[in-house]
């Protein structure tokens, strides 16, 4: 299944894509009485049976028609496809081809460093690039997001922990970011996170280690590689994190990015982003996930 968060009088309302367009099920449950998970954050933390109670849902609901909950993705106002996570966990430096781009050593084990829920933002946000950076750069992730507690996760078992995938652009300052030896300001900023435009759960996806990704700045393709060039996959991202703290559902864990990023290119071809600017990241079965940039105030 296929989830987002749709905006509506200040408040994050589930949303679910089917062939039709998108039901608001907010809007459904007015016309079609029903127990059901109402957010992101509640199918998430509800599992397999909020899951179930929904697939069945929406099998009694009247699809075809263009009933009064059903809208297309141009209607809505989206926000963060998951807006609550208690921990957004970051890979860093974790495709070979992007760590020969900027003359790094491969990990011997994965690099990690956080964001906070003051960087999410959703699909089709603008994104106000902040006065304190000239050097704002984009990365195309895979957005891991767990399904259930992990603690001391096996690799063979790590992906049976996780609910689903979503497209994240890891943005990054990258003159705050090597300030001081830690990344932390450089890719804290606020909206620094946008994710989406879906949720999309596992069983839809396969395997996470066989995704193209892409990444265009005003229609120009900048990025365009594959989750295999990984250092770590995801099975050994996720175990090798839940030895060192519980994962809970709704945590995100961005992968890392590949080659194509303007800090990889030659130091006289680095062109960052700017205002105006419109970034598309594409993570492949995951949808395609635009922001455009706008100046502060």
């Amino acid at each position: 299944m296929k989830f987002l968060s749709i905006k509506k009088n200040g408040q994050l309302q589930l949303g679910v894509k089917v062939e039709q367009g998108i039901v608001d099920i907010h809007e459904a449950l007015l016309h079609v009485k029903g127990e059901v998970a109402t957010t992101v954050m509640e199918i998430i933390h509800g599992g397999e049976k909020s899951l179930a109670d929904l697939q069945s849902y929406l099998d009694t609901l009247p699809l075809n028609g263009r009933p009064p909950y059903i809208v297309s993705e141009e209607e809505i106002e989206w926000g963060a496809c998951v807006p609550e996570p208690n921990k957004i966990i970051c890979v860093g430096l974790n495709y070979r081809k992007h760590a020969d781009e900027t003359n790094a050593s491969y990990p011997e084990v994965p690099i990690l460093f956080n964001k906070f829920n003051n960087t999410l933002t959703g699909n089709q946000c603008d994104i106000v690039i902040p006065a304190v950076t000239n050097k704002l750069d984009y990365e195309v992730e895979l957005a891991v997001v767990i399904g259930k507690n992990a603690k001391n996760v096996r690799k063979d078992e790590a992906l049976q922990y996780i609910f689903g995938y979503c497209t994240a652009n890891d943005l990054s300052a990258r003159d705050l970011q090597f300030t001081t030896p830690q990344w932390l300001l450089g890719k804290t900023c606020d909206d620094f996170s946008p994710v989406g435009p879906y949720l999309v759960t596992a069983d839809e996806v396969g395997n996470p280690n066989q995704l193209s990704l892409k990444t265009y700045v005003n229609g120009e393709i900048r990025q365009e590689s594959h989750t295999s060039d990984m250092i770590f996959y995801v099975d050994e991202i996720v175990s090798y994190i839940s030895k060192h703290m519980t994962l809970t559902p709704g945590d995100i864990i961005l992968t890392g990015t590949p080659e194509g990023v303007v800090l990889g290119l030659p130091e006289d071809e680095q062109v960052y982003l700017k205002p105006n600017d419109e970034v598309t990241v594409e993570v492949e079965k995951l949808g395609a996930l635009t922001n455009r940039f706008v100046a502060e105030n």
